[in-house]
């Protein structure tokens, strides 16, 4: 009994609460959780974006033969190197070579478990105790998440909607001091739905250099526009400032599961080499986890070997769905779309709650909608905007025109009465 006074000392990182309480995954399990377990109605999820579990956006048979074909082969059953293997990096440079005026080498190039690895390897990396980053507002938080977990200082710059939700660059020259390392776009938008023009990303690019920073391209959803503007790579820029591009195969290839992505140097100047930047992110990688040696097998085979097709039918979908979204919200007198979604699988729409009774907020608005409707919408405050939400589309078209019905009926019953 003599141990039986002594207290325990160990106690769990208070820093994971703060990165956990604005974090998607965080958000939308709250909202699930919400949801009426005596409601007879599937519950519709617009809150995030996975179109993989609807049969109509199912990844190209290519990929999945390309899966099994590394796995019979038995030659990527072993560890691959930190930065994963040649093939795989090799195909990747090819194929982001495609869209830019230079030559990506495979050394450009490093292998991480999906894109929100990369997130977390390049958050990290630039973590020194004065540094900060600025970050798009709306924007995607698992950069708030990481920043805050690696006390890294955010500083946000706005996105505006009345401009097709483009950069604020007056905002961005205003927030930057000598402590700024980069600055974070995300192209095509998550949340927005945007697609920036090209004359826009060179503008981007000129004021990162004006103001030393460097920028990292959050890819993610590179080529999965519909829209009047085509995607431009931010690595087109690379010869004026120096960009790191972060991407997977988990969107345009819609296997999301399959955690493969990467990190990208184009840097045709060396900047980055200089800096010692590309050298910290080996060196994390070295510490941290590999991707699946089997999925980097099949990587050449599946950027190689992918039809045209199969991309043309994801964008068609995608383009319908999104039109259903932007013309059945012009229906609900308390929700506004800004601007028609051009791209990636989100839209943002402000959110008037002085329309409503018994709603005090977007967040409300959510948690009732889930319980009331089983439909799962994410609340605006979990990126960055205050009474707004961010819709999903990017799901079968029935059940989209379901769940857009559903929110129909939700407003309906608590519009206030004149």
């Amino acid at each position: 009994m003599e141990n039986a006074s002594k207290k325990w000392v160990f106690k769990g990182n208070k820093a994971l609460e703060a990165a956990d309480a604005i974090c998607v995954r965080g958000v939308l399990n709250m909202l699930n959780d919400n949801l009426n377990g005596d409601d007879n109605k599937p519950a519709i999820p617009l809150g995030h974006g996975d179109p993989s579990v609807f049969p109509c956006f199912r990844t190209t048979a290519i990929a999945e033969d390309a899966i099994v074909e590394a796995v019979r082969s038995a030659k990527f059953n072993c560890y691959s190197p930190t930065i994963g293997i040649l093939p795989a990096r090799r195909a990747i440079a090819a194929y982001l070579s495609q869209d830019i005026s230079y030559q990506l080498s495979p050394d450009d190039v490093y292998l991480t478990v999906g894109c929100n690895n990369s997130i977390e390897v390049i958050i990290s990396v630039l973590a020194s105790p004065s540094a900060n980053i600025l970050l798009p507002r709306p924007g995607y938080p698992m950069y708030e998440s990481r920043a805050a977990f690696s006390n890294l200082e955010v500083r946000h710059f706005d996105l505006v909607p009345e401009k097709g939700w483009q950069v604020d660059l007056d905002s961005v020259e205003a927030l930057a001091d000598e402590n700024t390392v980069a600055m974070v776009i995300v192209n095509p938008g998550n949340p927005c739905g945007s697609v920036f023009t090209c004359q826009h990303l060179k503008k981007v690019a000129e004021t990162a250099k004006k103001l030393g920073i460097f920028v990292i391209a959050d890819e993610v959803y590179g080529h999965l526009t519909f829209g009047s503007n085509p995607f431009v790579p931010m690595g087109k820029f690379g010869s004026i400032v120096p960009v790191i591009t972060l991407g997977s195969i988990s969107k345009r290839w819609i296997v999301p599961g399959w955690r493969l992505g990467w990190i990208v140097t184009c840097d045709p100047n060396g900047s980055l080499k200089k800096s010692r930047i590309a050298e910290s992110i080996r060196r994390y990688l070295n510490i941290s986890a590999d991707p699946p040696t089997v999925i980097q097998g099949a990587i050449p085979q599946i950027l190689e070997k992918t039809k045209d097709d199969f991309f043309a039918k994801i964008l068609k979908i995608c383009s319908q769905a999104a039109d259903i979204c932007y013309d059945r919200l012009k229906e609900i007198p308390c929700i506004t779309c800004p601007h028609k979604p051009e791209g990636s699988m989100f839209v943002m729409v402000k959110l008037n709650v002085s329309l409503l009774e018994d709603i005090d907020d977007d967040m409300d608005f959510c948690l009732k909608l889930a319980r009331e409707e089983s439909v799962i919408v994410l609340p605006g405050v979990a990126v960055g905007l205050k009474n707004w939400l961010r819709i999903t589309f990017a799901v079968e078209p029935s059940t989209l025109e379901e769940g857009l019905g559903r929110i129909k009926t939700f407003y309906n019953r608590h519009m206030k009465q004149q």
